[in-house]
């Protein structure tokens, strides 16, 4: 039904229905969110911060709708563009190994486009989904934004392999050449403690780790939504891992320093981050 709609119609529809709908629904991801806001900024008034969940929850809307339509919005040019493309042209021809390391703003599925229209042939790590055939169906959706494939890691056996074995196949991947896409922005049990609005909050090492195991750049990349429309803006900027004699304090050091760039990003727009997921323990 999604797809029958022209998509904004449909993106704009989803919008209205989760903004109004899912603080109803889904109460417990909803005071989580304001949890949250409240941590991040706490000189904001409740109304205030109660705006910014909503706006959130608006944009998860939009998000669900181009979920199921993401062939197409990769298909318009029209619809992306790269805020800063100096610095990726400044690369373009001559990438290498990377990882690209993403937050969930704007589309963030989207964040990965510039190593696309490169020819690059970049792969995601995703979460599998639990019925293998919408999951079979994702995965065909996004063939054209992951020509190098999807690592999943879940439940289901993965494109490439089971999910207990994708760290090694990544690692793998990257250290032939790959460019990898990695969302990083959610709280991970036996992640790093680093900074993130003042508290400390366990954060994925993984990027980290196999960029500088495997001599890769990290790119982050942000999605940005332009308007209330599928059109988006990548930003893109690079971080330039240290190499030491000290492997672990290399690796918190450019596990803190790409938070600290997502938090910037976030608090230049704060109802475009999905701040109903988990961040802090």
């Amino acid at each position: 039904m999604v797809r029958i709609v022209p998509l904004d119609v449909a993106t704009h529809f989803s919008a209205w229905c989760w903004r109004r709908l899912a603080p109803i629904i889904s109460p417990k991801r909803h005071n989580r969110a304001l949890d949250n806001l409240r941590i991040a900024f706490p000189e904001k008034s409740e109304a205030e911060r109660n705006a910014i969940a909503l706006e959130h929850w608006e944009n998860l809307g939009r998000v669900m709708a181009e979920t199921m339509r993401i062939d197409q919005v990769v298909a318009d040019p029209s619809r992306l563009t790269i805020r800063n493309p100096k610095v990726f042209q400044r690369y373009a021809r001559k990438l290498g190994p990377i990882i690209g390391a993403s937050l969930h703003m704007g589309n963030w599925e989207l964040a990965i486009w510039p190593l696309t229209i490169a020819e690059t042939n970049p792969a995601c790590v995703y979460r599998s989904v639990n019925n293998p055939y919408i999951d079979r169906y994702l995965r065909y959706q996004r063939r054209d934004l992951y020509p190098g494939g999807m690592f999943g890691r879940g439940k289901v056996e993965g494109e490439h392999g089971e999910s207990q074995k994708t760290a090694r196949i990544i690692m793998d991947f990257v250290r032939r050449g790959g460019q990898l896409g990695v969302v990083c922005d959610l709280y991970d049990r036996t992640g790093l403690p680093v900074p993130f609005f003042g508290k400390d909050a366990r954060t994925v090492a993984i990027p980290a780790m196999i960029a500088r195991r495997a001599g890769a750049r990290i790119w982050m990349s942000r999605c940005i939504r332009i308007g209330k429309d599928s059109r988006f803006e990548i930003e893109l900027k690079e971080l330039r891992i240290p190499r030491t004699a000290n492997h672990g304090e290399d690796v918190k050091w450019a596990t803190a320093e790409m938070t600290r760039q997502f938090e910037e990003w976030v608090r230049e727009m704060p109802e475009q981050w999905m701040w109903s997921n988990r961040r802090w323990s």
